[in-house]
């Protein structure tokens, strides 16, 4: 599902990125772990199309997505990377699908209160359906059970189990928790901006 090959990054001298080359498999759960500052957020960006590297090639389901520029780009990753926006839906459909998700999410019955009414645990869901909005072959997560209570951290990452099998979407989560990473297919390893024991 992704590639990507001599992936680099730096800001001015700081190299990031020196020479990333990974593959993650359709319906994949896949953990990137590593120190701070080890490169992991920026190459999530940079695989979620927000950045781009210095060099190196990226390839979503045979798309190489370096030749994607401005609409082309903000239109493949609306539709294929989980992110928050609403492409091309009516006002009516976005809303039956946001209902189904919230529903599949057990979160049906607090459809109509504001964030601040919600739990830490109920946020992250809704972040989650927001992400899943427009079915997205990929989920891209950054730190997702970071703030959560032990409850609410074990039951987001049963989510993410849950919707691979229910949805059939690949996922690549930036984590520190041992345990999430432990649950997932596979584990990545980024150490000084390389992978290391894949």
């Amino acid at each position: 599902m992704i590639t990507a090959e001599g992936i680099t990054k730096s800001y001015g001298d700081l190299k990031v990125l020196r020479g990333i080359d990974i593959s993650v498999s359709r319906n994949e759960v896949v953990a990137m772990v590593g120190a701070s500052g080890a490169g992991k957020t920026t190459l999530l960006q940079i695989l979620g199309t927000l950045d781009r590297p210095d060099s190196g090639m990226i390839m979503y389901n045979g798309t190489d997505i370096s030749r994607l520029k401005g609409r082309q780009l903000a239109s493949f990753r609306n539709l294929n990377i989980g992110f928050v926006y609403i492409a091309g839906k009516s006002k009516s459909e976005a809303e039956g699908k946001a209902s189904e998700l919230l529903g599949f999410l057990n979160l049906a019955d607090r459809l109509d209160h504001k964030p601040s009414e919600l739990s830490g645990g109920e946020q992250q869901r809704v972040a989650v359906a927001r992400a899943l909005i427009n079915n997205p072959s990929v989920i891209l997560a950054d730190e997702p059970s970071g703030n959560l209570d032990s409850a609410n951290k074990n039951e987001l990452h049963k989510l993410f189990f849950s919707l691979r099998d229910t949805f059939g979407q690949t996922i690549l989560i930036v984590t520190h928790d041992r345990e999430l990473a432990g649950m997932s297919d596979r584990i990545l390893r980024i150490k000084d901006g390389v992978m290391v024991n894949e």
